[in-house]
């Protein structure tokens, strides 16, 4: 999840719409990532994140992969310092509470 830079509601959305295809393009470049889609905050309240960035891979080693895959690497490249906050969970739905 990340909030991204804009001073205005059509910088962000810009900002949110060059995130959003910057992350589409690592579909069917990446091995093991099964799945991946972005959305946008609808809510507007004041404590929501802008963005959530959902992926789903295929072992906890192709999520290890993608960390330093050259693709995700040009993807945190281009997007520099557009966010302004992120947040990051990681889990295996698999696995149950104790």
């Amino acid at each position: 999840m990340w909030n991204v830079r804009g001073s205005t509601a059509v910088d962000k959305a810009a900002n949110i719409l060059l995130l959003r295809r910057s992350f589409e393009s690592l579909r069917g470049r990446v091995p093991g990532l099964l799945h991946l889609e972005i959305g946008a905050d609808r809510s507007a309240v004041d404590y929501a994140c802008d963005v959530v960035l959902f992926s789903e891979f295929e072992s906890q080693a192709a999520l290890d992969a993608y960390a330093t895959h050259p693709e995700h690497l040009r993807v945190k490249r281009e997007l520099g310092d557009l966010r302004t906050a992120r947040y990051q969970v990681d889990y295996d739905p698999k696995e149950t509470p104790e």
